[in-house]
């Protein structure tokens, strides 16, 4: 494809993007499994200037609107200021890639000649009048809450989001090592990094698709953030226990602690994973049996306060709530999502969290503990919740984070306080928020 095709294709993938509102990736894959004639270079090339886009969105539509051509930021002009402002193109070079030949953008109409002109050797981001929720590319509604949770490290925390995600995955303990999966890994000419924390993850440098290598088809490795797998250690799951992961989704937390558990690839103890969409425990099914974890117990929850809960009160070792949350500690992989975001999405999750804390921590038997995590950056579904749980809950207190990642993770805790924030910028692992609470005796 020619440079200009690769343009027309992504205002197209973008322009439906916003006309659907459906995520980005989903757009994406779809556009391509209808073009197989694209090449490898040409679907790298389009995808990163759709997702380059849109993590400048909100800078550029701020340009766009500064300039004085009383346009409406669309797809097609971000793309034309992102040309000026990202790469520096003369407005000569954009107008010969917006030519209106074959497979080409349609030829630029004065106004977006005059944006060009306006933007032609601007900086992206400097600018004394720029609000900083534009330059940190986040939604304004979230300016107090994100200013309150990071302070003067706000605009650190809000760039490391907005770069692309690293590719992590979790070594499978119950049929590998560490390793004889680097190794592995090595032969197929693919280069696999230990992380900085997980001790059971390795972080892909490559750019490659891991589902043909004999590493995943055989069910050694998970794709899993780092930020993820620590998420699991700190349960701190061990043979013999009962654990419950309630809102167990499509299983990666759940996989991780059937090898903490495990003696052999046998999970020694109960481990049951639950959640309210059969369809989610369904797919789980797949991975259980790749990943080789016997033992595991599926069950479907009616609501969170499935009356299962009530006839398991108080036998539960550890209950790992990773709730359904925002996501916002994951824009790095789904930058589209923080703009489909709203502020009832939030009040929405905050409702579900505290239900399903209310409910599921009656599993927890005394000296058992409940694991409050969150893919999230936002206080109101992380401490917040925290203090409104205790509040609720007399018989609970929290415990030491720190301590707990040194007996379960390792010996040096990047994070302080009892209360766990993992981030790009910290931790270099999506956003996450952990809290282990302890019913008392």
């Amino acid at each position: 494809m020619t440079p200009g095709a690769r343009l027309s294709a992504a205002i197209e993938i973008c322009d439906t993007i916003a006309d659907t509102g459906a995520a980005a990736d989903v757009i994406v894959d779809k556009y391509f499994r209808r073009r197989r004639y694209a090449g490898s270079k040409d679907r790298r090339a389009i995808t990163d200037r759709i997702y380059d886009t849109i993590r400048r969105q909100s800078r550029l539509n701020w340009w766009i609107r500064r300039s004085g051509s009383n346009l409406d930021p669309s797809p097609r002009l971000r793309i034309i200021a992102d040309l000026a402002l990202s790469e520096k193109m003369q407005p000569e070079e954009i107008r010969r890639l917006f030519s209106g030949a074959r497979h080409c953008p349609e030829a630029m109409d004065d106004n977006e000649i005059a944006l060009a002109d306006a933007l032609a050797g601007r900086p992206i981001t400097h600018h004394s009048e720029m609000p900083t929720w534009v330059a940190c590319e986040y939604p304004d509604w979230l300016d107090s809450s994100l200013s309150n949770a990071y302070g003067e490290n706000l605009p650190a925390e809000m760039s490391a989001l907005n770069l692309p995600a690293t590719l992590d995955i979790r070594v499978n303990m119950l049929k590998t090592t560490f390793e004889d999966v680097q190794a592995l890994l090595q032969r197929e000419q693919i280069r696999a990094e230990p992380t900085a924390w997980s001790p059971i993850a390795l972080r892909i440098t490559d750019n490659v698709r891991l589902g043909g290598t004999t590493a995943y088809s055989e069910g050694l490795i998970e794709v899993q953030d780092e930020g993820s797998q620590l998420i699991s250690l700190l349960c701190d799951a061990q043979p013999g226990m009962t654990v419950v992961d309630f809102c167990a989704g499509a299983g990666g937390k759940t996989l991780a602690l059937a090898a903490s558990m495990a003696r052999g690839r046998n999970i020694k103890g109960a481990l049951v994973a639950c959640d309210v969409f059969s369809q989610r425990l369904d797919r789980m099914k797949v991975r259980i049996k790749r990943a080789g974890a016997q033992g595991i117990q599926l069950k479907v929850l009616s609501t969170e306060d499935d009356p299962w809960v009530e006839a398991r009160s108080g036998t539960a070792d550890r209950v790992l709530l990773d709730v359904p949350c925002t996501g916002s500690g994951t824009w790095r992989r789904e930058p589209d999502a923080k703009w489909r975001l709203h502020p009832e999405d939030m009040e929405k999750a905050i409702d579900t969290q505290r239900r399903i804390l209310a409910s599921a921590s009656r599993l927890v038997k005394p000296g058992g503990r409940l694991i409050y995590a969150t893919c999230s950056i936002l206080p109101d579904e992380n401490e917040n919740q925290i203090q409104w749980f205790l509040s609720q809950s007399d018989d609970f207190h929290v415990l030491d984070g720190q301590a707990i990642w040194e007996s379960s993770v390792g010996d040096h805790c990047p994070v302080t306080g009892p209360l766990l924030r993992l981030s790009p910028a910290v931790t270099h692992t999506d956003g996450f928020f952990c809290a282990v609470l302890e019913r008392q005796s």
